[in-house]
């Protein structure tokens, strides 16, 4: 058998994280300048059934068989043998590998999972469709996140970008124009699982005012969905610092986030808000095409950690 590759991208959320867990809308895209992968190579005179995990990143080098059941890796790679119906696979080893920031925000979990998913499964000859591949990987995301919202594992499954809404079909839309966004890592990690947990808390606490706020992000987002169609930047900026409000309001803002958001402002952004699970991770802003890197270098100086710059262009959603 051949060694088989697989790569996948990030992501970032524009608008609706956390309310999209909710039933309310998200848009997100995936981010091409970072990505995950995999590769698949047969261990010669291996026995049946034996599998190597090698994931450098993580500092990972073990046999599938040593891993504990809830590991994702283990977990993304047990369940493409089971979908394609394989109980003692040729003996194999699996090499991971990312360069998707970690608890950011941009979906690293849910991207080496689909790596995963189609490396083991395009090894054997047995190539699974992209929605097999996004379902699969919500049943990995769901031991990684609790009650993950399904937006990872379908923007980075269909490299598209998406508004999606939970139960709903995924929705691809057509963009007029290009627009330029700019993630800025605060250098905090705060696992998504915990802020979408102590969002939940909250949430069955003070049902009402919850439900309120998750609402109103979701008329946000809605009317984002319109300005990205029409290319109407001001609007969008505007919706981000909106969208920024209520995702404050609701608890998932930090001090690390409004001080980058605050320099994006500052130097030109038509508008910013976090990205993601929120309380560290990244924000992102939107810059006007002759300010990206006078932003860029407004938020270095702010103290982010990393900044990545993406181009949303006209037939990416479609």
């Amino acid at each position: 058998m051949p060694a088989i590759y697989s790569k996948a991208p990030g992501k970032i959320i524009l608008f609706g994280e956390h309310a999209v867990v909710y039933g309310q809308p998200a848009i997100a895209i995936p981010v091409t300048q970072v990505h995950a992968t995999a590769r698949v190579f047969p261990i010669l005179n291996g026995r049946p059934g034996d599998i190597r995990i090698q994931a450098p990143d993580i500092h990972l080098d073990s046999a599938l068989s040593d891993l504990p059941k809830d590991d994702p890796i283990a977990t993304a790679v047990q369940l493409s043998l089971e979908t394609i119906g394989l109980n003692s696979p040729p003996a194999f080893k699996l090499q991971v590998s990312s360069t998707i920031p970690i608890a950011a925000g941009m979906g690293s979990s849910a991207a080496i999972s689909i790596v995963v998913i189609r490396a083991v499964s395009d090894f054997f000859g047995r190539h699974l469709q992209t929605d097999d591949v996004s379902q699969l990987t919500y049943q990995v995301e769901k031991i990684q996140h609790g009650v993950p919202s399904g937006i990872d594992n379908s923007v980075i499954a269909y490299q598209k970008a998406v508004c999606f809404t939970r139960d709903k079909p995924i929705e691809f839309f057509d963009i007029t124009g290009s627009t330029h966004w700019i993630i800025a890592d605060t250098g905090e990690k705060t696992p998504t699982r915990v802020t979408v947990g102590d969002v939940r808390n909250r949430y069955e606490e003070e049902r009402e005012t919850y439900q309120d706020y998750f609402n109103r992000i979701g008329a946000i987002t809605q009317k984002a969905k319109q300005g990205l169609i029409k290319g109407d930047k001001e609007r969008l900026g505007n919706l981000m610092d909106e969208n920024q409000h209520w995702l404050a309001q609701i608890g998932v803002s930090s001090q690390s986030i409004e001080h980058l958001i605050e320099a994006a402002r500052e130097a030109g952004a038509l508008g910013a808000k976090l990205s993601g699970g929120g309380r560290g991770g990244n924000i992102i802003a939107l810059s006007p095409s002759g300010e990206i890197e006078t932003i860029t270098a407004a938020l270095l100086e702010a103290g982010a950690k990393r900044v990545i710059k993406t181009i949303l262009t006209q037939g990416e959603g479609s």
